[in-house]
């Protein structure tokens, strides 16, 4: 049994530009990240990742403000320092639209987003969706409409997903335990039971900085990775060993950022995120639900020019790349709903055929 570890840690750097003190979402200034995991042991291996812009959701973890009387804290509309925000800028880029993402067409329409991001398995969405909405509507009493935004990749090889165990306290558990600390990765969360490019996957993030004449910024991203195709390593195939097991289908980027974009420019970022998919190995299978959002927490300043995006683009990539390296090399094997497994990458596999640099 080889211990996790993140691909950092194994001397194999993806990229160019630094990371955050964390290497993680988190990161970036207002976002927060919680997990609740459901793992029998046997048929369940799902869960539930809330990705919580403090804008949009409340305080810190342990603010009772954030904790709505449904989920068993105080009945309050108001985080600290005011109420709730409205809304953030936001766009979402489809890769290939074969799944269930919530929401996704407000933002589209609006470029705004209303809500945390909360990723399930795929027929859970909608109990998560609707226990978001009873979260939010206890924070603010005075709501009449929200567009919670949910998405999800297919978890069914090793979870049964047709029990849809996901219940309202999930949810509730998975936002108000949302912390800037650095996220768990691999078989946590969202990521329980997915799998990656034929290795036990699950949740991965990363994060970059960009310098830039207008004020450095950072670009986090956060992953739930289930999809096909051979992982690729620094340009390096490595083929899983085992034959005939369905390679997964989708991957949920989410990316945030503290610099000043507008709705427009996100979505260039988001499809940005989505491309990095290909850096891996993916091979964008017709059956793959693969989507980013992508949403920026500093709207106070004029939207970067457009001169200033590459650094933005790169940031967004290398983030997307490493993190989806993470949700890998984080994971470990996992055999799961009929006796169905799915193994962690080696990382010994991994040093021997990957040309690592300082």
């Amino acid at each position: 049994m080889q211990k996790p570890a993140r691909i950092r840690d194994l001397g194999i750097i993806p990229g160019t530009l630094p990371t955050g003190p964390l290497n993680a979402i988190t990161d970036v200034p207002g976002v927060r990240v919680g997990h609740t995991t459901i793992d029998n042991g046997a048929d369940l291996h799902t869960g539930v990742t809330a990705i919580v812009p403090t804008a949009l959701g409340g305080g810190e973890r342990g603010v009772t403000a954030i904790v709505p009387a449904a989920a068993g804290g105080a009945d309050q509309a108001a985080a600290p320092g005011g109420g709730r925000q409205a809304t953030l800028p936001a766009a979402v880029a489809v890769g290939n639209g074969y799944g269930k993402l919530v929401g996704s067409t407000q933002i589209d329409e609006l470029g705004v987003l209303e809500t945390p991001i909360l990723l399930t398995g795929t027929l859970s969405v909608f109990r998560v969706a609707d226990a978001l909405l009873t979260y939010l509507l206890d924070l603010d009493p005075a709501a009449t409409s929200l567009n919670p935004v949910v998405g999800e990749t297919n978890d069914g090889f090793l979870s049964d997903i047709r029990r849809r165990p996901i219940t309202p306290d999930h949810v509730f558990h998975a936002l108000s335990s949302a912390s800037t600390g650095l996220p768990a990765e691999g078989c946590v969360g969202a990521g329980t039971g997915t799998a990656a490019l034929d290795f036990k996957a699950g949740i991965g993030t990363s994060s970059r900085v960009v310098p830039g004449d207008a004020g450095a910024g950072t670009v986090g991203a956060l992953v739930q990775s289930n999809f096909s195709g051979i992982l690729t390593v620094l340009g390096n195939p490595i083929p899983a060993d085992s034959v005939g097991e369905p390679g997964g289908n989708s991957c949920m980027i989410v990316v945030a950022t503290d610099l000043p974009l507008d709705a427009r420019q996100l979505g260039r970022v988001a499809r940005r995120a989505v491309f990095a998919m290909g850096r891996v190995g993916s091979d964008f299978a017709p059956g793959s639900g693969d989507y980013a959002i992508a949403f920026a927490t500093n709207s106070d300043r004029p939207p970067l020019p457009e001169r200033d995006l590459r650094p933005v683009f790169q940031a967004a990539m290398e983030s997307v790349e490493e993190a989806l390296l993470n949700s890998l090399t984080m994971a470990h094997t996992i055999t799961g709903f009929r006796g169905n497994t799915r193994h962690a990458v080696s990382h010994e596999t991994l040093l021997r055929t990957v040309s690592t640099r300082p």
